[in-house]
């Protein structure tokens, strides 16, 4: 506790130094988790905005995507993805729905889970999804002959996009912690603007404000390792090896982004007949998804790009709550609306 009240402290004085609001990001949920479960926003001084980015992958997956698997079981396609995918509504309801309906639809905790699946379900289609983190695990169960719908992204390019769009003015970004350990660090020296990695207890998170704190008062731009326990300079290597030996970079379809460029990770030709967009492109072609719009109301795509906090959003307590809700940023544990709607 007194390093936590030493180091407040010098938050402190630093932000009466800089003298003005500070735009912090943190673009990983374990991280805004950490930072409402251990009431950062609270003790930090007032000209501090800590604000939550496209840290959640459930959150981040195009709706097109949630509509494309959801077709892809209501026509008897048996169908294993990670729990919280499995509430995402979409226009045709989602995989909880479709099970409700009789299709095969299992939640799975790790694509080992997936691969004892497919020898009851031969045709079981996998729908994977995540940054860089999950990705080695999905081209391993590739390789075993699982086939999967991909909606893999690599992180980076959100971050570049957050900046090029220009919406919001971001001093400092909190890096995620778990990309991380797989990208390193040099791939973040692209952008011009103070970074830090840090990891997830309240005293990693604090420091992490507290070193880009110090970037912002001296004018520097780099990126710096807080979570030097967990995250090498160089990442892990063997892990993005295993990425590319079985998926090409390729645009990437998200949430509240659209299309970022060199962001999706799709499958090579090598392995294209386990490619369940190619597999089952008729059934997809027969639903019609191109063009279709979800409801307005729900502000999630806003809310992964700063622009608004769940607060803001109509629904947000008052008809979308984690029992039902309405958009992803309420159905993950990592998305913001379900953060602050458990710790607010």
């Amino acid at each position: 506790m007194k390093k936590e009240v030493k180091i407040l402290k010098e938050i402190k004085k630093l932000s009466d130094r800089i003298g003005r609001q500070i735009n912090l990001m943190e673009v990983c949920g374990t991280h805004t988790q950490a930072i409402s479960r251990y009431g950062i926003r609270g003790i930090l001084p007032k000209n501090i905005k800590l604000t939550s980015g496209p840290g959640c992958p459930v959150c981040a997956t195009a709706q097109e995507d949630i509509d494309a698997i959801v077709n892809i079981a209501l026509a008897g396609v048996p169908v294993a993805t990670y729990g919280d995918a499995l509430r995402v509504p979409g226009w045709f309801g989602s995989l909880d729905q479709a099970r409700e309906k009789g299709a095969k639809v299992f939640a799975i905790y790790s694509t080992e889970d997936a691969l004892k699946l497919k020898e009851k379900y031969n045709n079981l289609v996998f729908f994977g999804l995540g940054f860089d983190t999950t990705t080695p695990m999905t081209a391993y169960a590739i390789k075993k002959g699982l086939t999967v719908y991909s909606t893999h992204k690599l992180f980076l390019p959100a971050m570049h996009a957050l900046i090029d769009m220009g919406e919001i003015k971001i001093d400092g970004f909190i890096d995620p912690g778990h990309v991380s350990t797989i990208i390193g660090l040099k791939p973040y020296e692209e952008l011009n603007v103070a970074q830090v990695i840090t990891g997830f207890t309240d005293k990693d998170v604090l420091a992490g404000i507290y070193m880009l704190l110090k970037q912002i008062a001296s004018g520097r731009k780099e990126v710096e390792n807080q979570y030097l326990r967990s995250v090498r300079p160089d990442g892990n290597p063997r892990a993005r090896q295993e990425i590319f030996s079985v998926f090409k970079i390729g645009d990437g379809n998200w949430r509240g982004f659209g299309i970022i460029p060199q962001s999706g990770l799709t499958i090579i030709d090598k392995y294209k007949n386990q490619d369940a967009k190619l597999k089952y492109k008729k059934i997809l072609s027969q639903a019609k998804l191109s063009g279709i719009q979800k409801p307005t109301a729900c502000v999630c795509g806003e809310i992964i790009r700063g622009l608004k906090e769940s607060n803001n959003c109509p629904l947000f307590r008052k008809v979308c709550t984690p029992e039902k809700p309405i958009g992803p940023c309420m159905v993950s544990q990592e998305g913001a609306c379900n953060v602050y709607y458990r710790y607010n």
